[in-house]
């Protein structure tokens, strides 16, 4: 963010001069950036936007200091449940034998509550002894430890509940109404289908974004992704652990625009029109159409030989909005998390003008938070 600073910087002392020098009047800023832009000893690389320009720098590598993410498609799980160590079986033996060793004469019915699937996968029952049950469903189980308990008391019936442990259990941790510890009804349970039991999304939540927690990784999409892509719900796994939070990204806008600020992206993707549109649009009588900037800054491996990309490190992209191919331009070039879209004055007067508008400029970053 240090060196975009001095990217705007530098942009300054290329004005002041010109400034210093025309007294009222002077040409455009984004005139003077261009004349800066094509000297011998410039420092970053301008760019006009146009549709011959657009399939080039989709190609560039992308920036923004957030981590890029990625996602588990969505698959089909039996809607059955698995029993896991730390599942909780309760065992519920009929036995209407006069002698039976389980049962009494005046109950024949007894009751095993809370016996907890040991780490091995392995329940303890009287007169049986250790059986495992571990990745069985509670059909199976049952019919398991029946065989079991019938070479020891041929006359007993058994029935098998099941309450889901740890291992069967995800947490939703935020931005839902109702966050926490979920167990899941079967192995077809997916992300949505978590939000909904969470109550749905916490209203508020600008542009929310999906955590999915999952051993040491961390995956990452859209709230709006999934809505509008089901292949992308995917299947948790017990020990899961899932938070919806607003979007981090954000691009600041500076300079003759409606609002000078730190906005948050409000969907996936955002075109430079759309930022425009955030930011509050140009001011009126002061702004120049013709020299709407996005100031961006590339790491050092982007502008290495053999690879597509800019000729600097710190590049300035201009867009000309009083023409037909600037205006569709507008509509499909990208703004990247940390962009900077500088809308200039038309025409910039003196020095005293560009002293207002850098010591500006640094007030909406130490309003961001990132001086």
């Amino acid at each position: 963010m240090r060196l975009l600073l001095s990217l705007v910087a530098a942009v300054s002392l290329i004005l002041l001069p010109a400034a210093c020098g025309r007294l009222p009047g002077g040409a455009p800023a984004s005139e003077e950036i261009v004349r800066g832009a094509s000297a011998a000893d410039a420092d970053f690389a301008l760019y006009s936007v146009t549709r011959a320009f657009l399939p080039s720098v989709a190609q560039w590598p992308t920036t923004g200091t957030q981590e890029r993410l990625s996602w588990i498609p969505a698959s089909t799980g039996a809607k059955t449940q698995i029993i896991q160590s730390g599942d909780q079986l309760t065992l519920r033996i009929w036995d209407s034998s006069d002698n039976s060793l389980l049962t009494s004469q005046e109950q024949k019915m007894v009751q095993l509550q809370d016996v907890r699937v040991a780490a091995n996968g392995s329940i303890f029952m009287p007169y049986v002894g250790n059986v495992n049950v571990l990745g069985l469903t509670p059909d199976l189980a049952r019919e398991k430890l029946q065989d079991a308990l019938e070479a020891i008391v041929p006359s007993a019936q058994l029935q098998l509940d099941m309450a889901e442990g740890r291992n069967n259990s995800v947490d939703l941790v935020s931005g839902v109404a109702q966050p926490g510890t979920y167990p899941m009804p079967n192995r077809n349970f997916s992300v949505m289908g978590l939000i909904s039991a969470g109550g749905g999304i916490s209203s508020g939540l600008n542009n929310p974004q999906i955590r999915l927690v999952r051993g040491h990784h961390i995956y990452g999409t859209s709230v709006d992704a999934l809505l509008n892509d089901p292949r992308l719900d995917t299947l948790l796994r017990g020990g899961d652990r899932v938070f919806v939070e607003e979007d981090e990204r954000y691009f600041l806008s500076f300079g003759a625009t409606g609002r000078e600020d730190l906005h948050i992206f409000s969907k996936d993707a955002l075109s430079a029109m759309d930022a425009m549109s955030i930011s509050g649009g140009f001011q009126d009588g002061k702004a120049d159409p013709q020299g709407l900037l996005v100031l961006r800054e590339y790491e050092a491996a982007a502008v290495a030989p053999g690879l597509r990309g800019p000729r600097q490190t710190r590049v300035v992209f201009s867009l000309d909005l009083t023409s037909a191919d600037g205006l569709f331009s507008a509509r499909q070039f990208q703004i990247n998390p940390g962009d900077l879209v500088m809308a200039t004055e038309s025409p910039i007067n003196d020095a005293l003008t560009i002293s207002n508008i850098i010591g500006n400029f640094f007030g909406v970053f130490s309003r961001a938070g990132v001086l």
